[in-house]
């Protein structure tokens, strides 16, 4: 009875989880999934340079060096979409993938 119960209850909040993850997907992200995935990797490297700030492994001055150039990628993404109504191409977001290739690879040196 009780593995049961525990199996239902699991089971209910696993499905919980799933449709809330579903949910929180905007129109934006799904209409442009690979701006979206460009966005959050720079996202992500941008709190990877506060880190490694914070933790003293690289400079503010390299830091702001490293951001500058993740605002370039941001503008030249942003330039790629005006061409395409909104969109980056497949293309495009390669090109951008190996610049943000290039910028990772210096944070944490």
């Amino acid at each position: 009875m009780k593995t049961t119960t525990l199996s239902a209850i699991l089971l209910m909040t696993l499905a919980s989880a799933t449709a809330t993850s579903f949910a929180a997907e905007t129109t934006w992200q799904k209409n442009h999934p690979r701006r979206e995935q460009v966005n959050n990797r720079l996202a992500h490297q941008n709190a990877r340079i506060h880190k490694e700030v914070k933790e003293g492994d690289i400079t503010k001055g390299q830091a702001a060096a490293l951001h500058r150039e993740d605002r370039s990628i941001r503008r030249e993404e942003r330039s790629m979409a005006k061409l395409d109504n909104g969109h980056i191409t497949k293309a495009d977001q390669r090109a951008l993938n190996q610049q943000e290739n290039v910028v990772s690879k210096q944070i944490g040196k």
